[in-house]
């Protein structure tokens, strides 16, 4: 009897330490508290690999702020408050919905989108992810919540914008997974295509990524983040990834990646346009270009392969 106490007081012990381990991987991959909104503040992206660029970052949040815009929001499938902002270029012109990167903003990781939309003669339709200044939640979910959001948003822009409209889903990293995985659900006929920018393959890819990079054994550590997501985030990490979306994809879908990407792999772009179903598809990787970084470094590039690409402009 004295064996089962202690037998069971043990196992309660490692569960207890199984449960802490995956909270403090749910606090540190996942939970995102809410913080105070600072309008003056201008947000650049954190790492040397961005200050050749920074400066020509500020600018695009400068002009992005004195242009003209409508406020938006809708209620997400939970219940959320999700904002986002427009930038007409001209009216009937192609609109991008544009989604930014994890613990992003829309105006830090999307401001140099407004501007690139001008010159292909897009409009620009920039969302605040949930968690993200005023759109609500505290909970990243690497894309699986948030792709029915860019659902969401789909329907809204067709219902205000009317049943002509053109629309291209957009994303940067977390946001490219965003639409990537939309990419898979079906779709309405004024969804013309899909931009993907230095997107992950799946979320269990790149948080071995992340885990390796931190020194710890991704085969042991993840599991506990993948528990640490079901128990306190209330979503499973491995419902769907771009990848397996973009088997059901019939839309065409255009992936840039920087080929100096050390956040996520530039392979990982590979792996999702080999997967993806749709009969028109390309690839752009860019020689030199960290995450995120494809257009600052290399802008006529990128510019001339999205009009290659999209060959649209206002009707």
């Amino acid at each position: 009897m004295k064996f089962f106490l202690i037998l069971l007081c043990a196992l309660a012990v490692i569960g207890l330490l199984i449960i802490l381990i995956a909270y403090l991987c749910f606090r540190i991959a996942f939970y995102a508290p809410r913080k105070p909104l600072d309008l003056d503040l201008i947000e650049t992206p954190d790492g040397e690999i961005y200050d050749p660029y920074r400066e020509n970052m500020i600018k695009w949040t400068k002009e992005a702020r004195a242009m003209p815009r409508e406020n938006f929001s809708i209620t997400s499938f939970d219940g959320l408050r999700l904002c986002a902002k427009y930038y007409e270029y001209a009216p009937g012109a192609p609109i991008e919905l544009m989604f930014h990167g994890y613990r992003g903003t829309s105006e830090k990781d999307l401001s140099g989108g407004v501007q690139r939309c001008r010159k292909l003669g897009h409009s620009a339709f920039i969302v605040d992810q949930r968690c993200s200044r005023e759109s609500e939640g505290n909970v990243i979910t690497f894309g699986i919540k948030e792709h029915r959001d860019c659902l969401a948003w789909v329907d809204f822009m067709v219902n205000h914008f009317g049943p002509d409209v053109q629309i291209i889903l957009c994303g940067i990293s977390m946001g490219a997974a965003t639409v990537m995985m939309a990419a898979g659900e079906p779709l309405p006929k004024n969804v013309i295509g899909v931009l993907a920018d230095c997107g992950y393959s799946s979320a269990k890819d790149i948080m071995k990524v992340v885990i390796r990079k931190m020194g710890l054994p991704a085969a042991l550590s993840y599991p506990f983040v993948k528990l640490g997501a079901r128990l306190f985030g209330h979503f499973d990490l491995e419902e769907t990834s771009p990848e397996e979306a973009l088997k059901r994809a019939s839309v065409p879908v255009i992936f840039f990646h920087g080929e100096n990407d050390d956040y996520v792999p530039c392979e990982m772009s590979r792996i999702n346009c080999e997967a993806c179903a749709s009969e028109k598809k390309m690839l752009v990787t860019v020689p030199g270009a960290g995450h995120g970084l494809s257009y600052p470094v290399a802008p006529e590039r990128y510019l001339g392969a999205l009009r290659e690409f999209f060959p649209c402009g206002p009707t």
